[in-house]
């Protein structure tokens, strides 16, 4: 009703992973909002059944969270999620939301973000403040495997593209990257356009837990 009165076009609304994924398949939306708790199949498998497809424009997935209860939300953004709401935005918020991911950003909260990302990183082995192991094979993954792909991408990167990756997963938005840097929001654009280019991620939340998977921020640190 709230993205119907502003001119937004709902093609579905289901109540059940299984069913979210079926409506996703037949009417190909352009953006998806995904609750986390739904019967039959939760929000995250059905994010991650969703932007697995082989489709030629999968859809952009907001996941909607308590934040304090649900404990899935990080997992979500790694399998693709373009961002969260918290279930008591307002209608205003809610709009703009759609409407930002739908033109391909992020929905990249970054206070919200960094806490959220920072309480639920999993990455044993990696002592707060420690140098990322930009080696090909990292610590924790087989060869070849998910972890090693993340550590490759991030030693792709160039110094200042990494300097820009860890200020990013700070919470900084493009105007406070470049007063940091002393560059123009433009720079700042081009250099987080090849970090996502480089590393083949998706938007900017994906970029985030690439810098805490990899090491590169660690966890509660500023």
């Amino acid at each position: 009703m709230i993205l119907a009165a502003d001119g937004i076009e709902v093609v579905a609304e289901v109540d059940t992973g299984t069913a979210a994924v079926q409506a996703v398949r037949r009417t190909l939306p352009d953006v998806v909002l995904m609750d986390i708790r739904m019967p039959e199949m939760d929000g995250l498998e059905a994010t991650r059944r969703i932007l697995a497809a082989d489709a030629a424009h999968p859809p952009r997935v907001i996941v909607l969270t308590t934040f304090d209860l649900d404990q899935y939300v990080y997992a979500a953004l790694d399998a693709g999620a373009s961002g969260f709401l918290l279930k008591d935005v307002t209608p205003e918020h809610l709009i703009a939301a759609v409407r930002l991911v739908r033109t391909g950003d992020a929905l990249l909260a970054p206070a919200i973000t960094r806490r959220l990302v920072a309480r639920f990183a999993r990455r044993p082995g990696t002592a707060p403040g420690a140098s990322p192991d930009l080696s090909p094979d990292a610590p924790g993954d087989a060869p070849g495997g998910k972890n090693a792909e993340r550590h490759r991408a991030l030693a792709a990167l160039t110094v200042r593209e990494r300097e820009v990756l860890e200020l990013l997963a700070h919470g900084l938005s493009n105007a406070e990257l470049a007063a940091h840097l002393t560059l123009s929001e433009a720079t700042v654009k081009t250099h987080v356009a090849r970090i996502l280019a480089k590393s083949g991620l998706r938007d900017r939340v994906q970029a985030v837990v690439l810098a805490y998977e990899t090491g590169l921020v660690a966890p509660g640190s500023r």
